[in-house]
């Protein structure tokens, strides 16, 4: 395999020359451009990463940090910036929370992880971090994107959707199908997302006349295992309802397994609707109606903010992400009640 020693040889110019035309930094003439191109061509010449890397600087790289390494959440984002960075002739590194400590202690380890390996930038997923944890970063807290949180200090650097709006549309779509009997499969008290989505839900119920003091209203993990564990204790409860709120699509998932086991049906019996629309939704059974948070919208945003600050590019950044619903199978107007004891 040829190196950029062959080429400046074949070339007939000096190993620095070779490496200004290569990387593009420098003032070379017209003439001598052509001649090393011409090497580059003849030699099928391909710099590997580690030559990218010192010709430019930079180590070529982007850490990403998340939470859990699973389920139809993350996985997409993933494919989102793993694609963008490669067509970018960029690499990704992945850590997620590993590790005996609580999730903020994993989230630095993550960080840390990365910078170690000489990432040139970092994306974040995390809801635990704050903004100490950004600031012990330094001036390298330039060169990192946040997804789906906040941060006082980098609002800037910050990509995430209005889950307010989020929880009001699926309050809409319930109340639009004339449900009053509603309960709620949450996600944890501690994620400020799922807080504002549940905050919205509740706050549109009763503006419409909801009594949402008296709503069966249960906390999980957003796992599919939680979803099914709520959607049993929920039946179990003898609560009458006619539709239930799932925080996110993988509880919804869950709940609807419970229910087609517990012979229940979606929707005659009872309504199911999650949140994230992600592409598991369409093919549940039935399928699963879903509030659309357009993530990759949001992903390639942040991602766009982050080689914009690492590389000085100026690609689009857009920070207004409408939120819709996606009507599937799994909503309709409350058919045969499900009525205490049944």
């Amino acid at each position: 395999m040829a190196t950029i020693k062959d080429v400046a040889r074949l070339a007939g110019v000096g190993l620095g020359t070779a490496s200004r035309v290569v990387s593009g930094k420098g003032s070379v003439s017209v003439a001598t451009q052509e001649k090393v191109r011409q090497a580059i061509a003849e030699l099928d010449f391909r710099p590997s990463h580690a030559a990218r890397s010192l010709l430019s600087g930079n180590s070529q790289m982007i850490g990403v940090y998340i939470p859990v390494l699973k389920g139809t959440f993350y996985m997409p984002i993933l494919q989102s910036i793993d694609n963008e960075l490669r067509a970018a002739g960029l690499h990704m590194v992945v850590a997620f929370g590993v590790g005996t400590g609580d999730e903020r202690r994993q989230g630095v380890d993550g960080i840390e992880f990365l910078m170690e390996r000489g990432c040139d930038g970092l994306i974040v997923m995390s809801n635990v971090l704050t903004d100490e944890d950004f600031d012990v970063l330094g001036t390298k807290r330039s060169r990192l994107v946040v997804l789906n949180h906040g941060s006082d200090n980098i609002a800037a650097q910050c990509f995430t959707a209005d889950h307010v709006q989020g929880g009001i549309m699926a309050a809409r779509a319930l109340l639009d199908h004339h449900h009053k009997k509603i309960a709620v499969i949450a996600g944890p008290s501690t994620a400020p997302d799922n807080v504002d989505r549940i905050n919205g839900f509740l706050g549109e119920l009763a503006s419409a006349g909801v009594n949402t003091a008296d709503m069966w209203i249960a906390e999980s993990d957003f796992s599919p295992e939680g979803g099914w564990n709520c959607a049993k204790e929920l039946v179990e409860s003898g609560r009458s309802f006619t539709a239930v709120f799932c925080a996110n699509d993988e509880m919804a998932l869950g709940a609807l397994s419970y229910f087609q086991q517990a012979g229940i049906a979606v929707p005659r019996d009872v309504s199911v609707v999650g949140y994230d629309d992600t592409m598991s939704a369409a093919f549940a059974a039935p399928p699963l109606t879903s509030v659309h948070i357009p993530w990759r919208d949001v992903t390639l945003s942040a991602l766009n903010e982050l080689l914009n600050r690492c590389y000085g590019t100026e690609r689009p950044v857009i920070r207004d992400y409408p939120i819709t619903v996606t009507m599937r199978a799994s909503l309709a107007k409350p058919g045969g009640q499900r009525r205490k004891g049944n």
